[in-house]
C-alpha cells in the first residue's frame, strides 16, 4: 500500500519507490516540487516530494491504490531528546563516511601520479642536501603523508536532504474527499485514465488537460482537452481554442457530457487551411 501525505489540500509522495510505482504502473504523473541543489528550485532539476493534483489524489483513493494520511501532528511536534540524539548520531556518521570517501578518492588520485610526485619530492630533498632522505623515500611514504595531512572541511560537506519522513512517526488516515468526485472535470479525468491515457494538467496551454501518447518524459503532448458545460460553444470561443491548439502543435479535443449525465463525449476539432 502506498501512503500519500496530506499537504495543502492534496496528496504528496515522499518516497521514490512509491512515486515510480504510481508513474509506471498507474500512469499518475504528479509534479516534483522539491529542490536537489543549492541554487534553489528549478523546474528542470526538481526532486522529491511529488505533488499530485487533487483529482489525481481523489482517483487514487477511490481506486484503493493509496491511503491518504495526515502527519501534521507528528511532524510538527518538538523532537524528544532521544530523537535528537539519534539524528545527531546519524548526521555525524554521514559526515565521517563522506570524509572517508573523499580521503580514499584523494589517495587513488595520488596513486595515479605517484611516480611524478615521488620524483618531485626527491629532487626537493636533494636541493636541500638531504641525499639519504631522498634515497630512502618510497611511494608508501608519499601515500602515508597524503593520508596524514588530509583535512576534511566540514563547512564544505554535502548535507543529505532526506526525501522520506523519519522512520518512527504516526499518522492519521484522512477519510474526507479532497476533490468533488461528481464534478465534470473529475469524471473526464477518470474516463481518460480508464481509457489508458497519460493525463496531466493543461493550464499552461489554456486547457483543462494534456494527453500524452506515453510517459511525458519521453513524449510531447498530442492533445489538449477543453471541458465544456454543454455541447454548445460560441463560434468565437471555438476559433480561439482551436487556434490555440494549432499554435502549440496539438489536436484540440472538447469534452462534455450527454444529457443523461452519465456519458462523456469527446469531439476533436482540426484547423484546416
Amino acid at each position: 500500500m502506498i501512503y500519500l501525505t496530506l499537504l495543502n489540500g492534496t496528496g504528496y509522495v515522499f518516497n521514490g519507490d512509491d512515486y515510480m510505482e504510481l508513474r509506471t504502473k498507474h500512469r499518475i504523473m504528479g509534479a516534483p516540487v522539491g529542490t536537489a541543489n543549492s541554487k534553489g528550485w528549478s523546474s528542470s532539476e526538481a526532486a522529491l516530494p511529488v505533488e499530485l493534483t487533487k483529482w489525481e489524489t481523489q482517483w487514487l483513493i477511490e481506486s484503493g491504490i493509496v491511503v491518504l494520511v495526515s502527519k501534521a501532528a507528528a511532524l510538527t511536534a518538538p523532537p524528544t531528546a532521544e530523537m535528537l540524539q539519534v539524528y545527531k548520531t546519524e548526521f555525524e556518521a554521514g559526515l565521517l563516511a563522506q570524509a572517508d570517501a573523499l580521503k580514499a578518492e584523494k589517495l587513488r588520485d595520488t596513486e595515479r601520479h605517484v611516480d611524478k610526485i615521488l620524483v618531485g619530492k626527491r629532487n626537493k630533498l636533494l636541493k636541500q642536501c638531504k641525499n639519504v632522505e631522498a634515497a630512502a623515500l618510497t611511494t608508501d611514504d608519499v601515500l602515508q603523508e597524503i593520508a596524514d595531512n588530509f583535512v576534511f572541511e566540514r563547512q564544505n560537506a554535502l548535507v543529505e536532504l532526506p526525501c522520506s519522513h523519519m522512520t518512527n512517526h504516526f499518522a492519521q488516515i484522512c477519510t474526507e474527499s479532497v476533490y468533488d468526485s461528481k464534478s465534470l472535470k473529475y469524471r473526464v479525468f477518470r474516463d481518460l485514465w480508464r481509457r489508458g491515457k497519460f493525463v496531466t494538467p493543461g493550464e499552461a496551454f489554456g486547457a483543462d488537460f494534456l494527453i500524452y501518447p506515453g510517459d511525458p518524459i519521453l513524449y510531447h503532448a498530442s492533445h489538449i482537452v477543453i471541458i465544456l458545460n454543454s455541447p454548445t460553444i460560441l463560434p468565437l470561443e471555438l476559433i480561439c481554442k482551436v487556434r490555440l491548439s494549432v499554435t502549440v502543435n496539438k489536436d484540440c479535443v472538447f469534452a462534455y457530457e450527454e444529457s443523461d449525465g452519465n456519458t462523456i463525449v469527446y469531439q476533436t476539432v482540426e484547423w484546416r487551411k
